[in-house]
């Protein structure tokens, strides 16, 4: 009893220190240098195959090496390589129970032109009005089949974002063959229905920005702090504004990785190798991020804190995010835990239908066994910004940014350490 009572009382009094040392290394004007940065208009939004992805990573990868990181093994630099195969689809004609489809409801995504007239190894798969469309479209491009699915009326503003996605370009690591055709619309008994989809493919460069720290006493096992530094770039303007700057998505959690891996150099006593990766292609699917899980062998990841839109306090109050995927592993457990006698919370995430879990850069590392969450504070569901050229620096708090910040260094101390090891998970079916 008396080892327990000394025990507590020890962690009681080391718990301050920490967090004066957290408060000291990561400072909110530094946040604030980073975001504004990230954030300008200077960046162009971040777009994937736009002027402004470049000028981020390069402010990323030479941020890198003034903190003092090493590129990954096997990597020259801090640049991890890849190239997508971008599809776009130059005319889609689409006709169902003889009636021609407007174009403006008609959406392919495709790797290559195809004709449809003999239907019989093509899957109609409608989704309804309640479902998750985000989560229904996901099983289909998983399923490999050739596919006609019909959104419902109800869906009109997801569709519309899918429409845009083909007609700019649908993107993957490898040259896809599938063929899918979406349409908006009632369509209660489709009996016939043909498509004439014309499509070309270019094969385009793209980097995720990712240096380490080696570990002290266990370099073999890998802790990975994440968040994408892509955007959506150059949008159709709003209010005569046509920059969607994305501060809060994501470079509110870009300049989380990037305070993380200043704050963890300085202190340079990582018992576990910690890599720091600013991911590209989030937003056309994750691409990114894929590409990242088969550069690692994932069984010597230890745990993933992925970070995205941490700009605004949570639906919880001041001093609190949330993690998706709380209940598939004691990563949230142990991440409270270590944060007993301050006032900042971690809870599970509060929009289950909102599907977030796969929806970030944790779902690729999720899905080969690794214990990856993401953190975030956004209010998802009632975010007027969201995906807007309002998403600018000018409707953050700083202040909750830092804090956020500076509770994940405090709650993740055990896990870079080594004494606390997240349970594994089965890898995803999805």
């Amino acid at each position: 009893m008396k080892k327990l009572i000394l025990g507590l009382a020890l962690s009681a009094a080391v718990l301050p220190a920490f967090s004066q040392d957290v408060d000291k290394l990561i400072k909110e004007q530094d946040v604030k240098k980073i975001i504004s940065t990230l954030a300008s208009d200077e960046f162009e939004g971040r777009g994937n195959f736009q002027p402004g992805l470049e000028k981020a990573a390069k402010f990323i990868e030479n941020d890198f090496k003034s903190i003092g990181l090493e590129p990954l093994p096997g990597n020259k630099d801090f640049r991890q390589r890849f190239s997508l195969y971008r599809t776009k689809t130059t005319s889609a004609q689409v006709s169902i129970n003889g009636t021609a489809v407007p174009a403006e409801q008609v959406a392919a995504l495709t790797g290559e032109s195809f004709s449809w007239k003999d239907n019989a190894d093509v899957q109609v798969v409608k989704i309804a009005a309640g479902k998750t469309p985000q989560a229904e479209f996901r099983a289909v491009r998983q399923s490999g089949k050739k596919s006609l699915v019909i959104f419902d009326q109800s869906f009109e503003r997801y569709f519309k974002r899918l429409k845009q996605a083909a007609d700019e370009g649908t993107a993957g690591i490898k040259q896809s063959n599938q063929q899918i055709v979406a349409v908006l619309g009632s369509f209660d008994d489709v009996k016939l229905f043909t498509a004439n989809v014309e499509a070309k493919t270019e094969s385009l460069p793209l980097a995720n920005i990712a240096g380490m720290i080696k570990g002290k006493s266990k370099p073999d096992e890998y802790v990975v702090f994440s968040g994408h530094y892509d955007h959506l770039g150059i949008i159709k303007p709003m209010e005569g504004d046509s920059i969607a700057n994305g501060a809060d998505d994501d470079a509110s959690g870009t300049t989380a990785v990037m305070s993380l891996a200043r704050y963890y150099k300085k202190l340079n006593n990582n018992a576990r190798s910690i890599i720091f990766v600013a991911f590209t292609a989030e937003e056309i699917g994750e691409y990114g991020s894929a590409y990242f899980a088969t550069q690692v062998d994932p069984a010597k990841v230890m745990a993933m804190f992925n970070i995205e839109m941490i700009g605004k306090a949570s639906k919880f109050g001041e001093n609190s995010a949330f993690i998706t995927g709380y209940n598939r592993s004691d990563f949230g457990e142990i991440l409270q835990k270590n944060l007993q006698g301050t006032k900042f919370k971690f809870y599970p995430d509060p929009y289950p239908e909102q599907d977030l879990f796969y929806r970030s850069d944790n779902a690729s590392l999720a899905r080969v066994g690794v214990p990856a969450h993401t953190i975030s504070t956004d209010q998802i569901d009632v975010d007027k910004f969201y995906h807007t050229v309002k998403d600018e620096l000018s409707t953050l708090d700083v202040n909750n940014i830092t804090a956020t910040i500076r509770a994940i260094a405090l709650s993740s101390k055990t896990i870079i350490d080594g004494t606390d090891t997240p349970k594994r998970i089965p890898p995803l079916e999805r």
